[in-house]
């Protein structure tokens, strides 16, 4: 007896399959890298990394003097900036913004290990009606940064 089996579709009949895109297509972005312009780059650098358990993946210099940062956490970049001071030395930082990240990690242990370290909780870890458990810190510029991992 033999046995029918069903040729897989050609990739020219699994294109014609998927919906048409909106006109004119939207944004599409497959990654953000935030950018943030700290006061102290030493010091942010090192809350970074000491606090935050970020790993130093690039410095930047200029004339001698360290003027930026990238920050690596997982597969998550954050750049940091020193500020040149051409708006004020006592602009705030942070004001009005967050950052959302999302981990698979345990975030008790998390939190519990950034506190360890001598960061400063803005929010214990606690579940959000959305599924979400999460918790936040604040840098030392003032960026509010809220760690999620979604439970399941």
């Amino acid at each position: 007896m033999a046995i029918k089996t069903r040729a897989k579709p050609s990739r020219a009949a699994k294109r014609t399959r998927r919906p048409k895109r909106r006109q004119p297509e939207t944004l599409r972005l497959r990654d953000v890298r935030p950018g943030l312009t700290v006061n102290d780059i030493e010091r942010s650098m090192a809350w970074y990394r000491d606090v935050l358990g970020c790993v130093v993946l690039d410095r930047w210099e200029h004339g001698g003097q360290l003027s930026g940062a990238v920050m690596k956490a997982g597969s998550a970049l954050i750049y940091l900036g020193q500020d040149d001071w051409k708006k004020g030395r006592n602009r705030s930082k942070g004001e009005g913004f967050r950052l959302y990240c999302s981990t698979v990690q345990n975030v008790d242990k998390l939190a519990a290990l950034i506190e360890a370290r001598g960061g400063r909780l803005t929010q214990p870890p606690t579940d959000q009606p959305w599924g979400d458990r999460d918790f936040g810190v604040l840098d030392p510029d003032g960026f509010k940064i809220t760690i999620s991992m979604t439970k399941k």
